[in-house]
């Protein structure tokens, strides 16, 4: 792990001097001596169209984009669709941090943080971006029918490229509830992973119709989401949802929640 933590080339873009410094401080216990510090979202967006960094880290607000801005030009440009960005931020609120997530953050970093928890979201990243092959008793990845529902078009391509790596192949997209039933009508599936807020219909509506209207009753669902109302969580809990999983997601905990959920329903 040091040696890859050395090998690392970070872009931070963080505009305020002092914040800049602690961070940067940090790096340096943790070995990580390739770093690239901006101030703006457009430097690091110049930077990124010539040398495409390991990790892009962010603060929040900068003095000509947010960081929501800038997940969102990444992604939308092929030359950096892929590099894993961590945003950096005192903010709490689900109305402000959900859209980022959204985006295609793959992780949120609370300020303030220690060396030791920059180090563990790190690993987290690059750990969802490289996951192992699952590892299934009764089944290759291959053969595996999966249904992935999101009304994020970015999120079902991350997610579809971290189960990719895990050694699934065959996913089937939808992009809400309403789009899924007759897939579902019409299709055998291993496992379906689902967004929860969606127009026309939602997670637990479509978690309610597999349950209560569909040839599939037992089809194992997982949740990957960023509601954070616990009465919605429970009541989606209450109807038989496989697994809750929070927006980004750890990859590892995925896959361990995925090859749980199929060995429980071979």
């Amino acid at each position: 792990m040091e040696h890859f933590l050395n090998s690392l080339m970070v872009l931070l873009i963080e505009p305020s001097s002092s914040q800049r410094k602690i961070i940067l401080q940090q790096f340096e216990e943790l070995g990580i001596d390739q770093v690239v510090s901006v101030n703006t979202g457009h430097e690091a967006l110049e930077i990124i169209d010539h040398e495409q960094p390991d990790l892009v880290i962010s603060a929040m607000f900068l003095d000509d984009m947010t960081g929501r801005d800038l997940v969102l030009e990444m992604r939308a440009n092929p030359v950096c669709v892929d590099i894993p960005f961590m945003l950096i931020s005192t903010e709490t609120s689900f109305a402000e941090l959900n859209p980022i997530k959204q985006a295609g953050a793959s992780a949120i970093l609370p300020k303030p943080f220690s060396a030791r928890d920059l180090r563990r979201a790190i690993t987290m990243i690059m750990d969802w971006d490289n996951p192992d092959r699952l590892q299934l008793e009764d089944k290759d990845p291959e053969s595996l029918q999966i249904l992935l529902v999101d009304d994020s078009q970015m999120a079902r391509r991350l997610i579809a490229r971290t189960l990719h790596k895990m050694g699934i192949e065959n996913i089937t997209e939808a992009e809400d509830g309403r789009a899924a039933i007759p897939l579902i009508q019409n299709h055998a599936f291993d496992l379906v992973i689902t967004d929860y807020n969606m127009p026309h219909m939602d997670g637990h509506e479509l978690l309610m119709f597999i349950r209560k209207m569909s040839s599939q009753a037992q089809l194992p669902v997982m949740m990957v989401t960023t509601e954070g109302d616990q009465s919605k969580l429970s009541a989606v809990q209450q109807e038989g949802v496989s697994a809750i999983m929070d927006k980004p997601f750890d990859s590892v905990s995925v896959k361990q929640i995925i090859e749980s959920t199929l060995s429980t329903h071979a």
